[in-house]
C-alpha cells in the first residue's frame, strides 16, 4: 500500500503534536474572543465574523489531529498487535508509541471540541 507520507516522520516528535495543536487552539480561542470583547468598540468586525474564524480554525485543527491520529496508527501496526507492548524490541517500543499517539490524539480531539463549544452559544461580549 502506498502511503502518502513516508514512515520517517513517524518519531518522538509525532507523540507531542495533537497536544500541542489542542493547546495552541486553546490559547487562539480564549486570546482571540478576550481581545475582542475589550477592543470590540473600537473595532468595526461583527462577533459572527470571529466566530466564524475561529470555527475555520477549530476544523483546521481537528483535522491536523486527525492526521495525526492517522500517523499514529499506521506506527502501530494499524492495530495488528494487541497491547501492552512492553517487549524490549524496537517494534515494541515503535507500537507502544503508537499506541500511545493515537489514545493523546483522541484526548485531544475530544478537548479541542471542548474547547469550541462555547462558540455556539456565546452571542456577544458582555459588557
Amino acid at each position: 500500500m502506498k502511503h502518502l507520507l513516508p514512515p520517517e516522520i513517524e518519531s518522538l516528535w509525532t507523540l507531542f503534536t495533537a497536544p500541542v495543536v489542542w493547546a495552541a487552539h486553546f490559547v487562539v480561542c480564549y486570546a482571540a474572543v478576550a481581545i475582542y470583547c475589550e477592543k470590540a468598540a473600537v473595532w468595526d468586525v461583527d462577533f459572527g465574523n470571529v466566530r466564524t474564524a475561529l470555527g475555520i480554525f477549530t476544523l483546521l485543527a481537528l483535522a491536523m489531529i486527525v492526521l495525526s491520529a492517522y500517523l499514529a496508527w499506521r506506527q502501530w501496526g494499524f492495530g495488528a498487535g494487541d497491547p501492552p507492548h512492553d517487549g524490549a524490541t524496537d517494534q515494541d517500543r515503535k507500537r507502544f508509541q503508537g499506541f500511545a499517539t493515537l489514545l493523546l490524539s483522541g484526548l485531544s480531539f475530544v478537548a479541542v471540541v471542548y474547547v469550541a463549544i462555547p462558540l455556539i452559544f456565546i452571542a456577544g461580549c458582555q459588557q
